[in-house]
């Protein structure tokens, strides 16, 4: 693949930039605005101010370290390790991190994290909320200890064996085993072959205390270590203090060498086919393996012009494959492409293509992946594709651009982490968006082409097909497939045909309406016009973000005013109008007018009320009302596109029963809502039911009066500038100046008890276990705010009950809620775990609730929910979909929830929650659904 980093470097070198830049393709400039440095340790920092969010930051620890570096008996390790992590370090011993991070509201599993990979290992302390210089230290510290002092006591390892046995056992379906497959012939000849993080439960539930400390005092080390801290900080401060705390850290003599495990080429194709019982569809992988980029290069402004090329060439594929999809008699359900890591590997990179198939499809769907593929190795893509793709690619850069001064914390800190375990270049976004801007104008369709051709080869293939492993359906042979491809090679292909309308969205402006009245409100600084045709608009002006305004159309309605026997209709509702055309255009006519624009509506039909929802850029704005304006006038049949979904929706349908999951979630369904047939999920022979000219008219009776609908926009809004777009094109629309209410519910929760405890046969026997308490509950706003501090309390206490102490599954989910329409509450836990530890730990999670309920729960859980809760609040209130969720509650309801939150949870004691739960559990209701999973 020497030939195509050379055209790659030349093609970069003729692009004409300055002569600054260009000359010997010297490395980009690190961002001014990011200190970075590396210690006489060998460790790297990177530490930036930002204040997005306000008063937060973000602490990471990345290492150059995962399961590829592990010993045959140390399989699992790595992963091991990382949940060792927080199970006591030199200075948080115990749960001690985990207790002093749950004060500050930094959550378990939601803020503080990690994860393993084949060649890193990332931990992650997110969303902290630094107002004192003390939290600030003590997260430096809690990394610091990741780095060099995690205690890996006897019996905290002991404890974590049955937690990791559990995580092994939830994860393994019928995808993680069809990956066991696959992953040893793809990589066969590389460590990559055998070294799945997970590892093996012989060596998990086996392995002696010291081989996991060898495996950390070896790799964990400074020369493999990156510090990553953004956020609200005094950058200059915590640099120093990373040097200070860190340059202690002493590098271990003698240290074994880091080693990128490389994979091998192939000159034949590598052909591999994985099955499994419990599988639900077929999947086909097409890899055009090559080398990376080597760092030295990928630092450098070929670095970047390699992503506008994988980024390009990958869309324009991409859409291809899109389009074939959404045509009758497709060959594959959906197909897409990019160019990137070969799989798991990051010393071997491969152009890819996916696509998912029928049953017994899958040689169909090849040769027609097959067959684009070699379409654009003959004849390349098409000028208009490029300049679309070039559009789509430099809005998406400029909008970056734009939100430069809004950036948050989160995607500085995955741009760091990525740039220290994967190289590349951190020039900041004005470089970027200037280097993009030039490629682009200088790029030409001949260089995307040869780009593409170069990758494109008769060696290094390897393909993958997965599905289930069920009698009477078959996959090709290697032998099929390498005729199918060498057939293919020789086919008299016709060059792609790019079918592009220049007619524009709206043939005519509707004629414009009036705003007959103004006010303001002043209890959420929102401005509210009352439209000449009966509908409300409210705005709500932000500079949260430089470059987003998000938008809903909402009236009351919805499903609830149509019986049951609409129920198949009512179900595909948003999916068969989404389909539909808007006017005259397709879809896929749509995407392509669309170009270049940060644009989107969709409709929604919900239980009890209907809506719009958009999101747009100030610029695009005019489109979004555009679009808006034919979603509620000029949607219209697509049979080619109803077709096609409904050949796509029955084959995804076929065989979704094989997965436990399902069997579980449908009896789960039944058991909460008495066997209701409005919750019963579709199955195969329901599609030829549905009825599109019914679906339409649905429609038209939801939307086809907007008199009492509310528009709100919240975003950065030009309240002058949309006057005229509101007028134009909301104040247009159809009014019989008549309001709506919803229908009364349909859906009622199972009174008294029910218990359906089954068996089912499974390739990885597990037992899944769900109780649900319920009863009627008048709606109150602070009432479901209580419910749902308990339901977090609830996941303190089965974090430290059912997990740590019982070691028995990988978390407790708990779930609560209380409804507006329906005056009920309800409150459900669940998990997976061995089968033999079923009934003790079910036993014990109704002990621990009962117990809570009963005794109240105790103040120091209760504060670290209040402490969570008031903290994500704080961060809510910066968001624009968060304000559009509360002004909607707002006007379709009269409820101010937003301004009483903080006062709510401020107020709470272990006394005014024991005083609601301890009410609602005395209704006696109770749901208990459990699948115990026994050997085939």
């Amino acid at each position: 693949m020497q030939i195509r980093k050379i055209t790659l470097v030349l093609a970069v070198v003729i692009l004409g930039f300055t002569s600054a830049i260009a000359q010997q393709l010297a490395p980009l400039p690190i961002d001014p605005n990011v200190r970075y440095g590396k210690l006489e340790n060998g460790l790297t920092y990177y530490v930036r101010h930002n204040e997005h969010p306000k008063n937060r930051a973000e602490f990471y620890i990345a290492q150059k370290v995962g399961s590829i570096l592990e010993e045959e008996n140390q399989r699992g390790l790595a992963h091991f390790l990382e949940h060792m992590a927080f199970n006591g370090t030199k200075n948080f011993p115990g749960k001690s991190m985990l207790n002093y991070l749950e004060t500050i509201g930094v959550k378990f599993g939601t803020n503080v994290n990690a994860y393993t990979g084949f060649d890193e290992t990332v931990y992650n302390l997110s969303n902290v909320p630094v107002t004192r210089e003390s939290i600030v230290d003590s997260c430096l510290l809690i990394l610091h200890d990741w780095s060099c002092a995690i205690a890996l006591e006897d019996k905290e390892i002991d404890e974590e064996r049955g937690v990791i046995r559990e995580e092994w056992r939830t994860r393994t379906d019928a995808n993680m085993r069809m990956w066991d497959i696959l992953v040893p012939t793809m990589f066969a000849g590389s460590q990559y072959a055998n070294r799945m993080p997970i590892g093996t439960m012989d060596v998990v539930m086996n392995f002696p205390y010291q081989t996991l400390r060898d495996y950390y005092h070896k790799w964990y080390r400074p020369d493999q270590q990156g510090i990553i801290v953004v956020g609200d900080i005094d950058a200059e401060k915590v640099e120093a203090k990373i040097k200070e705390l860190f340059g202690k850290i002493k590098m271990p003599e003698n240290a074994a060498e880091r080693i990128y495990y490389t994979v091998p080429d192939n000159k034949e194709p590598i052909i591999t086919v994985g099955k499994d019982k419990e599988a639900t569809s077929t999947s086909i992988m097409v890899f055009y393996k090559h080398d990376p980029m080597p760092k030295e290069l990928k630092s450098t402004v070929a670095g970047i012009a390699e992503s506008y090329l994988k980024g390009i060439s990958s869309m324009m594929l991409s859409s291809r494959l899109s389009e074939m999809a959404e045509k009758p008699n497709a060959p594959f359900l959906g197909a897409y492409a990019y160019d990137d890591n070969f799989f798991v590997s990051k010393t071997k990179e491969a152009f890819t293509a996916v696509a998912s198939s029928k049953e017994g499809g899958s040689k169909e769907a090849l040769e027609a992946l097959l067959r684009e593929i070699e379409r654009v190795n003959k004849f390349g893509f098409t000028l208009s594709e490029y300049e679309r793709a070039k559009a789509d690619l430099l809005s998406y850069i400029e909008r970056l651009y734009k939100e430069k001064d809004k950036e948050k914390n989160g995607s500085y800190v995955k741009e760091y982490v990525s740039h220290f375990t994967d190289g590349g270049a951190i020039p900041g976004i004005e470089i970027e968006y200037s280097l993009y801007k030039q490629i682009a104008e200088s790029m030409t369709l001949d260089q995307v082409n040869d780009y593409i051709k170069n990758l494109i080869g008769e060696e290094n293939i390897v393909i993958t097909i997965t599905g289930p492993d069920k009698e009477g359906v078959s996959y090709p042979t290697s032998e099929e497939i390498i005729t199918l491809q060498k057939n293919i090679n020789k086919e008299n292909l016709a060059p792609y045909e790019d079918k592009v309308s220049n007619e524009p969205l709206l043939s005519q402006l509707p004629v414009p309406g009036k705003i007959s009245k103004e006010s303001f409100d002043k209890k959420f600084g929102t401005t509210v016009w009352l439209l000449s045709n009966g509908a409300k608009v409210v705005l709500k002006p932000t500079d949260f973000k430089n470059d987003q305004i998000v938008m809903s159309a909402v009236s009351k309605g919805g499903k609830s005013l149509y019986d049951n026997d609409e129920i198949i209709d009512l179900s595909v509702f948003d999916a068969v109008v989404g389909l539909s055309k808007t006017g005259q255009f397709t879809n896929i006519d749509l995407q392509k007018i669309l170009a270049g624009k940060q644009v989107s509506t969709s409709i929604g039909l919900g239980e009890y009320s209907e809506s719009i929802a958009g999101t747009s850029t100030p610029k695009d704005l005019e489109t979004m009302m555009q679009l808006l304006y034919l979603d509620f006038t000029n949607l219209n049949k697509d049979d080619d596109a109803f077709l096609s979904w409904q050949q796509r929706t029955k084959a995804a349908l076929k065989n979704m029963s094989a997965n436990p999951k399902v069997a579980f979630n449908d009896s789960l369904s039944i058991a909460i809502w008495n066997n209701n047939p409005r919750i019963k999920n579709l199955k195969e022979d329901d599609i030829d039911k549905i009825n599109y000219d019914r679906v339409l008219a649905i429609w038209k009776e939801r939307f086809g009066d907007a008199s009492d609908f509310t528009f709100t926009f919240v975003g950065n809004i030009n309240i002058d500038s949309i006057r005229p777009l509101v007028e134009q094109y909301i104040a247009s629309l159809p009014s019989t100046y008549s309001k709506e209410i919803a229908g009364k519910p349909r859906l009622k929760l199972r009174k008294g008890t029910y218990i359906n405890d089954f068996e089912r046969e499974m390739e990885t026997p597990k037992s899944t276990v769900y109780c649900l308490y319920s009863g009627d509950h008048k709606y109150k706003y602070e009432d479901f705010i209580k419910l749902y501090i308990f339901d977090q309390i609830m996941d303190i206490v089965y974090t430290n009950t059912i997990r740590e102490e019982e070691g028995g599954t990988y978390g407790v989910a708990t779930q609560s809620s209380i409804s507006r329409e329906r005056n009920d509450w309800m409150f459900l836990f669940g998990f997976d775990t061995n089968p033999e530890m079923q009934e003790k730990l079910q036993q014990r999670a109704v002990d621990e609730l009962m117990k809570v309920v009963k005794e109240g729960p105790s103040a120091e859980n209760l504060n670290k929910v209040k402490e969570y809760m008031l903290k994500k609040n704080t961060e809510d209130m910066r968001e624009n979909t968060y304000w559009l969720g509360k002004l909607n509650t707002y006007n379709l309801y009269g409820v101010d929830e937003m301004h009483p939150t903080t006062e709510i949870i401020k107020k709470q004691t272990p006394e005014s929650i024991k005083k609601l739960v301890k009410k609602m559990f005395d209704s006696k209701n109770y749901i208990q659904v459990s699948m115990k999973g026994i050997a085939k």
